[in-house]
């Protein structure tokens, strides 16, 4: 089984045309994915890479039957495309820009909030459920279908995670990269609560950052709801305070959201830890005997 994206799922490009947007949508179809539409302004009534074109959302669902978007447009529209996405009826949006402006961001997550849609990212790689499909930039090849549910802040991470899932024949039944801009659609808790729930889905991966609280709500779920291993890896142990590393999020305020303290606390509430990134896969073959 998977979460969030699954053999039901039909894919709309926004942004189809576009130079990352054509060549991800390639790959997704490459993969398998059932990309059935793409959305560009101006372009509706045309096609790009044998798929449809159409001049809004809600056309492009009305027409296909699409029910979840994915967002490949320049930082000053994508706040736009996510509630347009999400106005149509999309059950999933997930925006791969990055750098969106934070007050067009806040608008939009209240927007999806109030709607029946689920947004990943932004400055996200997407989701890929292996064998079924994927709405992202991850290499599909290092992905295998599986058991082992992964829920990343870091791209990067999430590779080299689900590459150690992978070679330990342990494989992933989603995995999803929540994004790395300070306001996201989806957190670490909401992810968990769905692999929870999801039965064919025996451990998770939790891979976190410095800055904010996130993985202190996640260990307070792990803790009190949590049914399955969980394996937290926190990057950033060496960074100082008050200097952002890699995403806009990841930045240490104060004397909280430390990599040292989120360990701690994810500790205390049960979680396996990881202690570095190479060892991931061994850490949650280990808790899946316990």
């Amino acid at each position: 089984m998977a979460v969030l994206f699954d053999k039901d799922s039909k894919v709309v490009v926004q942004g189809i045309t576009g130079g990352v947007g054509s060549s991800h949508a390639q790959r997704m179809l490459d993969y398998g994915t059932r990309l059935v539409a793409g959305v560009v302004p101006g372009k509706g009534g045309t096609a790009h890479l044998g798929v449809p074109i159409f001049e809004t959302v809600e056309e492009a669902a009305i027409r296909t039957g699409a029910n979840t978007s994915i967002i490949f447009v320049p930082a000053p529209f994508a706040a736009d495309c996510i509630m347009e996405a999400a106005d149509a009826g999309m059950r999933l949006v997930v925006c791969i820009t990055e750098g969106i402006p934070t007050l067009d961001m806040v608008k939009a997550y209240d927007f999806v909030k109030r709607r029946d849609s689920v947004l990943i990212g932004p400055n996200s790689p997407g989701i890929i459920s292996p064998g079924i499909g994927k709405a992202g930039i991850m290499p599909a090849e290092i992905h295998k279908p599986g058991k082992i549910g992964v829920i990343s802040r870091s791209g990067t991470l999430t590779y080299e995670g689900v590459a150690q899932l992978t070679a330990m024949d342990l494989g992933q039944s989603t995995a999803i990269g929540l994004g790395g801009d300070p306001i996201i659609g989806t957190r670490h808790a909401e992810a968990l609560k769905l692999f929870n729930e999801d039965k064919a889905t025996k451990g998770v991966v939790m891979i976190g950052e410095i800055g904010g609280t996130d993985e202190e709500v996640a260990a307070k779920f792990i803790e009190e709801e949590m049914k399955k291993p969980v394996v937290a890896f926190i990057a950033g142990r060496t960074a100082p305070k008050g200097k952002r590393m890699g995403h806009a999020g990841a930045i240490i305020a104060g004397s909280h959201g430390t990599a040292a303290e989120k360990m701690e606390i994810l500790k205390a509430a049960g979680a396996h830890i990881a202690e570095s990134p190479a060892e991931i896969g061994a850490t949650m073959k280990r808790a899946l005997k316990k």
